[in-house]
């Protein structure tokens, strides 16, 4: 279980600050009943207390009639405080609609003395502490809806990084083709030298002229090989070098990605509806891919 300090309650500030407003609504109607019940007493004492002494059944009837008036107060105050919680469920569950979001409640844990100890000790430091006055800019009459805003502007980064993440796979795979071709052209120069020195092994000259024609020819042979191998040589190290370079710049979008959507995720605050949204894309996406799959079969075969 987390524990909260005094002055916080593991929420962001905007969330706190809505927390601390219905608070301070809450303070206010329960300081207007606690004023009724206390009026009630002060009838009592001022309409019936006015002999000094009573029998047994005047003091039951004045209990049982200031009984009555209390226990009405209070049951009115009751329903009024479950009435006033279920609006405000109202609004926050219809915010959550908008996004397509399906929160969940657990009241279990509306009964948690250590969590209803902690808020206690929240409102006493929020209401108790330098005689504090509400900031005018964060009481408001009713919840905002969410609107294009943070998230708006991260979705739009989520975006951006999936697109710059697609241009680096297809550069990665470009640069490997060209090394595969630069190895391909590497084995047929070092093939082509091998049958130059076969041949050369094999022939056998009848004249001196013939021999250093031969040779003349092979050494030539081979300084445009070696040329041609070096040349070979340095393009394949510049694509590998290129080819670890978009690895590790591919591997760092993936990272950003990864870290923007878990800010996304902070944002929302609502982990599993997230995770709820996510697998609805990948259902699409795999319906997408079982369609492909059936129109496949109807495409024909070149």
């Amino acid at each position: 279980m987390r524990l909260w300090s005094l002055a916080e309650l593991g929420l962001n500030d905007h969330h706190q600050n809505e927390v601390v407003n219905y608070m301070r609504f809450a303070r206010s109607k329960r300081g207007l009943r606690l004023k009724t019940v206390d009026s009630c007493f002060q009838d009592l004492k001022d309409s019936r207390l006015v002999e000094e002494t009573f029998t047994i059944d005047e003091v039951t009837d004045m209990l049982d009639g200031l009984q009555t008036v209390v226990h009405s107060e209070v049951e009115s105050e009751l329903i009024n405080t479950t009435y006033t919680n279920v609006l405000l469920l109202r609004q926050i569950f219809s915010q959550a609609e908008k996004w397509y979001l399906k929160l969940q409640t657990d009241i279990s844990e509306l009964e948690n003395r250590d969590l209803l100890e902690q808020v206690a000790e929240f409102e006493k430091a929020e209401f108790t502490s330098a005689n504090k006055k509400p900031n005018p800019e964060l009481i408001k009459p009713k919840l905002t809806p969410l609107h294009d805003g943070a998230s708006e502007l991260l979705n739009k980064e989520i975006t951006r990084l999936q697109e710059e993440n697609e241009k680096l796979k297809t550069r990665l795979k470009t640069i490997e083709v060209q090394a595969t071709n630069a190895l391909d052209e590497k084995s047929k120069l070092e093939k082509a030298l091998q049958d130059l020195q076969i041949i050369q092994g094999d022939q056998k000259l009848d004249t001196t002229q013939d021999i250093s024609e031969l040779e003349n020819t092979v050494a030539s042979l081979k300084c445009q090989f070696e040329k041609t191998l070096h040349d070979t040589t340095a393009s394949q190290k510049s694509l590998e070098e290129n080819l670890i370079t978009t690895k590790h710049d591919l591997l760092k979008v993936q990272d950003q990605l990864a870290m923007a959507e878990k800010e996304l995720e902070k944002k929302f605050q609502q982990t599993a509806a997230y995770r709820n949204m996510k697998e609805i894309l990948t259902k699409k996406n795999e319906q997408i891919k079982e369609m492909r799959k059936k129109l496949s079969k109807y495409e024909p075969d070149d």
